[in-house]
């Protein structure tokens, strides 16, 4: 994926993630509350992930069902990528290291990486 998705076109693909395919009216009413978005803005995003090739139409009668071409997965690992590459020299451990500083992880997660860490090494 060449174009970086805004926060409102990532909310859209969300949608599209869970459940596809879908209208436009189907993805504007599946749109988390709190966002009071129109059809016509959520038409607006649509065409932008579609110019971004992020995902596809196909008509259906006079409507068209949109539908992802980059999996979630896909998305976040690039994602991920570019946040390490960009802010932490592309290495995990400093970003880990952050984390840990700012108290921003707790016994749980600390729990979690132990045991990715020890399921890694076996």
């Amino acid at each position: 994926m060449a174009e970086r998705i805004s926060d409102a076109e990532h909310t859209v693909m969300e949608v599209l993630w869970d459940e596809s395919p879908l209208t436009a009216q189907d993805v504007a009413e599946r749109i988390p509350a709190g966002r009071e978005w129109s059809a016509n803005t959520v038409k607006t995003l649509l065409g932008r992930l579609l110019a971004k090739n992020v995902i596809a139409h196909e008509e259906d009668g006079r409507r068209y069902l949109y539908r992802p071409l980059v999996q979630r997965e896909e998305y976040v690992a690039g994602e991920s990528r570019k946040l390490m590459d960009r802010l932490f020299g592309g290495k995990l451990s400093p970003l880990v290291a952050h984390l840990a500083e700012r108290d921003a992880l707790t016994a749980q997660d600390i729990a979690e990486i132990e045991a990715l860490l020890k399921e890694l090494k076996a």
